[in-house]
């Protein structure tokens, strides 16, 4: 570093995060660099808290909300960003020195979004709605592998978890149906596996349930149609109690993924399916609660229930159930930021 690097003060530091090792990249208000170093995690925050009061950078990756948290109680300003709008600043070639520089670089861009640092509460929320995605998963996955080898003894069960379980009693209990007591027993054990499962899903929903009913801003999201308590409680833990760093409900629609892609060039303008970014485990929420939604606006007559029987008379069934899926994000958007609930009757939200 040169002399005026070594007497220079940091006013931006950009930090490559890792499991063991991380990169620090520090530069003054001229944007000349500080100090470039690698640290452990056991002297990172110590460091860090002996800086002046800066801002400090990181990427909105593994460990970035608990490092942004412990960073904040140290006086400094915490910035998070998507890696995908860290990449176009990495020079040559990629290495965690020119990472820590690029998260730098990019955080004193005037046009940069950042993600919003979660709560403790928060990731809670997404914990648990983790965990039971994983359980789900591994529940199907039960379902189908023991499908599979019953068709292999020529015994045939429908598809789906409800028709498994009414029929492998009756499998289990039936003598002449050809399987050996070896086979029988191994089985055996796979259905109470099975219902092992059932259970641990049942207390994932039950904690979600309690969430829904302890949080008011999960009981607004609530009377939005669509959207239930695992939506709700999912919202509040990807966006947070303030979505002010949206602009609008688009905003929120486009962060989730459920906007259209565009390719323009030359003055033409091409609208192609949707992006598909952010958060997949929210955006499949809401086109499920989509879904129900439309399976009854026929019956209703509210100003969007009508939209959506015109919707789904000239498109096909899952553009509706995508279009009303933004709609619904819009809506949470205004919920979210006015702090009223959802009335069909005004278009929107309650003036009360």
């Amino acid at each position: 570093m040169s002399e005026h690097s070594k007497s220079a003060v940091a006013t931006v530091v950009g930090i490559d995060l890792a499991k063991r090792s991380f990169h620090v990249y520090g530069a003054d208000a001229r944007g000349q660099p500080v100090f470039s170093k690698k640290l452990t995690r056991a002297r990172l925050g110590p460091f860090i808290a002996n800086l002046p009061p800066c801002t400090v950078a990181m990427e909105a990756c593994g460990s970035a909300h608990h490092w942004a948290r412990t960073f904040r109680t140290y006086g400094h300003e915490v910035r998070l960003m998507a890696p995908q709008f860290v990449k176009p600043f990495v020079k040559s070639n990629k290495n965690d020195a020119a990472d820590a520089e690029a998260i730098g670089e990019a955080a004193q861009r005037p046009t940069m979004r950042f993600v919003a640092v979660k709560t403790v509460e928060q990731q809670d929320i997404q914990a648990i709605h983790r965990m039971r995605s994983l359980v789900v998963e591994r529940r199907t996955a039960q379902v189908n592998q023991i499908r599979g080898l019953l068709l292999e003894y020529g015994i045939e069960i429908a598809q789906g978890r409800a028709a498994a379980m009414r029929r492998l009693p009756e499998i289990l209990e039936d003598a002449d149906n050809g399987l050996s007591a070896r086979f029988r027993a191994e089985l055996r054990e796979l259905v109470e596996e099975l219902r092992h499962l059932d259970t641990r899903v049942t207390h994932y929903d039950a904690q979600i349930d309690e969430i829904a009913r302890n949080d008011e801003q999960v009981q607004r999201l609530m009377s939005i149609p669509g959207v239930g308590a695992k939506g709700a409680t999912a919202l509040v833990a990807a966006v947070g109690e303030d979505p002010g760093l949206f602009r609008n409900g688009r905003g929120l629609a486009a962060w989730i993924g459920l906007v259209p892609r565009q390719h323009a060039t030359g003055g033409r303008e091409r609208l192609l399916g949707i992006s598909k970014r952010g958060d997949v485990y929210l955006r499949q929420l809401l086109i499920h609660g989509a879904r129900a939604v439309l399976r009854w606006v026929d019956r209703k007559e509210d100003a969007t229930s009508r939209w959506a029987t015109a919707l789904k008379a000239r498109r096909h069934t899952n553009v509706a159930c995508v279009a009303m899926a933004n709609k619904i994000a819009r809506v949470a958007y205004a919920v979210m930021t006015t702090g009223k609930p959802y009335d069909p009757n005004i278009g929107a939200l309650a003036q009360g």
